[in-house]
C-alpha cells in the first residue's frame, strides 16, 4: 500500500493491481468500514477508455461490449449494451464518492457491475486491499454470490429527516425487477443486528433498541413482501417480514447493510426475475449474430425481365445462381441459414420479398439480376455493376432502376408503391441510414473481389439507384448486376454452370470478408 496526498481533506490511499504480469494501483479510500475505489483508475486499467462530466460527477467507464455509468454521490448504476441500446438502471445500499474529479465506487457493491460490464473475472481482497484482474470470461450477470444486493430500480426515492424519540422510526420498501430493497430508517448507528430468512419468513433481529408503534401502520405490501410483524424476544425487537409463497433461500439472496450516508439499515431480497432478465438479454445479443442470409432471385413466373440476344431469360440466370450461392453457403459456412425468396420459376411480388427478409431476421438481403440494353440489341456495352439504395446519378443507373422496378407492372395493386421522387428518398434514407455503411462496406469488398474473381465479365463499380427491392429490405442491401444480357460474351458467360458457379463464389468470398467485419463491428460499435 503506497499512501498519497491529501485530497479534499480525504486521504487517498492506493491498493496493488495484478492484471497477468503487469502490476497496477488504483486510488481507494475507506469510509465508515468501506472501501471505494476510483472509477477512473479502473476504467484505465481495464479498458484504457472513459469519459467523465464534471458538471454532472458523471462518470462512463466503457468496456468492450457495454458501457456502465456512474453518477457521484448517487446509489444508482447504468449498465447499457453496445449491441441492442438497452439499458438496465441498479441500486446499490449505499451512495458513492465525489473526490477531486472522479467518482469512488464502494468495492463491496460496485465492483460487481464493473466486472458484468468488463465480462472478465475481478477478485478483491479488502483485508490486503489486493484486486486481481483474470483473464477468465464471464457473461454479463453470470457471477452472482450471496454479497450481491443490487437491484433494478423502477423509482427513486428521496429519504426525508425525520425527529422521532424512536431509534427506529419507519421502514420503506422499494420493488424492483429482481428483488425488493428493504430500508429500515434509524436516528442512531445500530451495530447489532443479523437477518436470515426461514419458513417463508425474513427474521430481523436487533439489540437494544426503541421501535415506533407506528412501525408496522407504515408498511406497504408488494409482490415479495407480504406482511410484517413486530416481537420482543428475550428484549430483543425481532422483526417478521412474510414473503410471498414458494420464495425461499434457493432462489432469493438476503444481506444487510448499514447505509454509509445515514444510519438507516438496508436489506435486499432478490428473487429469480433476475434469470429471466439475463435470458432476456441473452436472446437480444444473439439477435444481432450474422446467422441469417437472404438470397433474392430476381424477376420469376411470368415477369422473365431482361432477355438476351440468343433469348436467354434474366430470371432463369437469377436463379442459377442463387441456387449455386446457396449450395456454396451450406458447405463453407453451415451456421448461416439462407433465405431464397424463390427456389423455382414463380413470380414474387416485390414487397413480398422485402417482407421475407425482414421476417426471417436477415442480417444481409442479396438481390441478384442481370442487365440488358433496350430491345435486346446486340451490343459492347458488358460488365458487372452492384448498387446501393440512393436517389441515381447517372442517367444509366436510373434506367436501370426504371425496368428493374417495371415488375410492379405484373402486379395487381400497383398504388402501394410510392413513386421514388427526391422527397421520398429523403425518407426512405432516413429508413435504411442505420444499414447504409454496411452496404457500402459489402458492395466495395464486392466489386473488388470481382476484379480478381470473375476476369471474364468486367466491374462496372458501384453504383446507386431507386430500387423498389431494396426499400422494402430492413437490413444491409445490395442489389447485383452481374452482367449484360445484350452482350454475346456476357450471355455466354451468365447462362453456362461454370460462369453461375464463379459469380457464386465471388459472392461467398465477399460474404465471408464480410461477416468479419461484420462481427468486428458488432462487438466495437456503440
Amino acid at each position: 500500500m503506497v499512501s498519497a496526498a491529501a485530497i479534499n481533506g480525504q486521504r487517498l490511499l492506493k491498493i496493488s493491481v495484478s492484471k497477468g504480469a503487469e502490476k497496477y494501483h488504483v486510488s481507494y479510500i475507506t469510509k465508515k468500514g468501506i472501501t471505494y475505489l476510483s472509477a477512473k483508475d479502473l476504467s484505465k486499467i481495464l479498458s484504457g477508455n472513459y469519459y467523465y462530466n464534471p458538471t454532472a460527477e458523471k462518470i462512463e467507464m466503457k468496456f468492450e461490449n457495454y458501457k456502465l455509468k456512474v453518477t457521484a454521490k448517487n446509489q444508482f448504476f447504468v449498465l447499457s449494451s453496445k449491441f441492442n441500446y438497452e439499458k438496465e438502471v441498479y441500486q446499490i445500499p449505499i451512495s458513492t464518492l465525489s473526490i477531486k474529479n472522479d467518482v469512488f465506487i464502494p468495492a463491496i457493491y460496485g465492483l460487481k457491475f464493473v466486472e458484468m460490464a468488463y465480462q472478465k473475472k475481478l477478485i478483491f481482497n479488502d483485508d490486503e486491499k489486493n484486486l486481481i484482474i483474470t483473464s477468465e470470461p464471464i457473461s454479463v450477470f453470470e457471477k452472482l454470490d450471496d454479497t450481491y444486493d443490487a437491484n433494478v430500480i423502477i423509482e427513486k426515492k428521496k429519504l426525508e429527516p425525520t425527529d422521532s424519540a424512536y431509534d427506529i422510526y419507519g421502514i420503506e420498501l422499494s420493488e424492483m425487477a429482481n428483488g425488493t430493497l428493504i430500508r429500515i430508517k434509524s436516528q442512531r448507528r445500530i451495530n447489532m443486528f443479523r437477518s436470515s430468512i426461514l419458513d417463508g419468513k425474513l427474521l430481523f433481529l436487533i439489540s437494544g433498541v426503541s421501535i415506533d408503534p407506528s412501525f408496522v401502520k407504515q408498511f406497504k405490501q408488494t409482490s415479495v413482501v407480504r406482511k410484517v410483524n413486530v416481537k420482543h424476544v428475550k428484549g430483543n425487537i425481532q422483526i417478521e417480514f412474510t414473503l410471498k409463497n414458494g420464495l425461499s433461500i434457493s432462489n432469493s439472496m438476503q444481506s444487510s447493510s448499514k447505509d454509509v450516508d445515514s444510519d438507516d439499515i438496508l436489506i435486499s431480497i432478490q428473487n429469480d426475475a433476475l434469470d429471466k432478465f439475463r435470458k432476456d438479454i441473452s436472446a437480444e445479443k444473439e439477435k444481432w449474430n450474422f446467422d441469417v442470409l437472404v438470397i433474392d432471385a430476381g424477376h420469376g413466373g411470368k415477369d422473365g425481365g431482361a432477355v438476351g440476344i440468343t433469348g436467354v431469360k434474366e430470371k432463369k440466370v437469377n436463379l442459377g445462381v442463387a441456387l449455386e450461392l446457396e449450395k456454396i453457403i451450406k458447405q463453407k459456412m453451415p451456421d448461416v441459414k439462407v433465405v431464397q425468396t424463390r427456389r423455382t420459376d414463380k413470380f414474387i411480388e416485390l414487397s413480398e420479398r422485402g417482407k421475407m427478409a425482414n421476417k426471417e431476421n436477415g442480417k444481409l438481403f442479396i438481390s441478384i439480376h442481370a442487365n440488358s440494353l433496350a430491345g435486346r440489341k446486340r451490343s459492347n456495352v458488358r460488365g458487372f455493376e452492384v448498387y446501393l439504395l440512393r436517389p441515381g446519378r447517372t442517367q444509366d443507373a436510373i434506367e436501370v432502376a426504371e425496368f428493374e422496378n417495371s415488375v410492379i407492372d405484373f402486379e395487381k395493386d400497383k398504388a402501394k408503391y410510392k413513386e421514388l421522387t427526391d422527397e421520398n428518398f429523403i425518407l426512405v434514407s432516413m429508413a435504411h441510414s442505420a444499414y447504409m455503411r454496411y452496404s457500402e462496406r459489402f458492395a466495395g469488398i464486392l466489386n473488388q473481389n470481382w476484379s480478381s474473381g470473375v476476369k471474364t465479365i468486367p466491374s462496372r463499380g458501384v453504383k446507386q439507384a431507386g430500387f423498389y427491392v431494396l426499400v422494402g429490405a430492413s437490413m444491409p442491401s445490395v442489389l447485383v448486376e452481374t452482367g449484360f444480357l445484350s452482350n454475346k460474351k456476357d450471355e455466354a458467360y451468365l447462362n453456362s454452370k461454370k460462369g453461375q458457379r464463379k459469380i457464386a463464389n465471388t459472392i461467398f468470398k465477399t460474404i465471408k470478408d464480410y461477416r468479419k467485419f461484420y462481427d468486428k463491428q458488432m462487438q466495437e460499435s456503440n
